[in-house]
């Protein structure tokens, strides 16, 4: 496989389709150099050739109210991972705790089309899950928390992630108005933190996503 058929940062061949065969279609919602070039991103079928924008305000009409909030203090590479994500299950807004410049690699340009809110700290993001009546829930493997498989999560709940290694900060568990953990089976002490966010997701979009 040759160089050039490489995506950047990836291992699998490039994906997307090549240039709109003439005559070009006339809705707004379709950007024109992607109709000339070839619209190469990571997009389902329906939005190819489709502007940011236009994807965006389609994504706006069926939005989860599931909402995702990640603790940012070591500049931790899983933090994108778990936004592409939320962008899969097409979360409301994805909250940023810490520092504002986050480790985007992972996310693979997903976040374009998701909110993303930042907050100083976890103090800024309780006080905005209190005044959104969100259910601020921790995903973390720490004493005291509860099995996610038996747990029934609130339609309106805002899933907090540690960050990768350290997990949950101690300002992170004690705002959280209940933390569950993951079942695991093997000899190690915790989970990959995006795959713990996938699981979680998932677990909640069993419960409230009907297809």
């Amino acid at each position: 496989m040759s160089r050039a058929e490489i995506g950047a940062g990836e291992f699998y061949p490039v994906v997307g389709v090549g240039p709109h065969p003439l005559p070009w279609p006339t809705d707004s919602k379709f950007d024109p150099e992607l109709l000339e070039n070839g619209d190469r991103r990571n997009v389902v079928d329906q939005y190819r050739y489709w502007s940011v924008e236009a994807i965006v305000t389609d994504l706006e009409k069926t939005r989860n109210p599931l909402r995702i909030a990640i603790e940012n203090w070591q500049h931790d590479l899983n933090i994108g991972s778990i936004v592409r994500t939320a962008n899969a299950f097409n979360v409301s807004s994805v909250h940023i705790v810490g520092k504002r410049d986050w480790n985007r690699r992972g996310a693979m340009v997903t976040d374009k089309y998701l909110t993303v809110i930042h907050h100083p700290d976890v103090s800024d993001l309780k006080a905005w899950s209190i005044t959104n009546n969100l259910a601020l829930v921790g995903i973390d493997n720490v004493p005291g928390s509860k099995p996610l498989e038996s747990a029934a999560l609130p339609l309106s709940s805002l899933l907090f992630f540690g960050q990768e290694g350290a997990g949950m900060s101690d300002e992170g568990q004690e705002a959280c108005d209940v933390i569950y953990d993951i079942a695991q089976y093997g000899s190690t002490r915790s989970m990959n933190a995006s795959a713990a966010g996938a699981i979680a997701m998932y677990h909640w979009g069993l419960q409230h996503i009907k297809r």
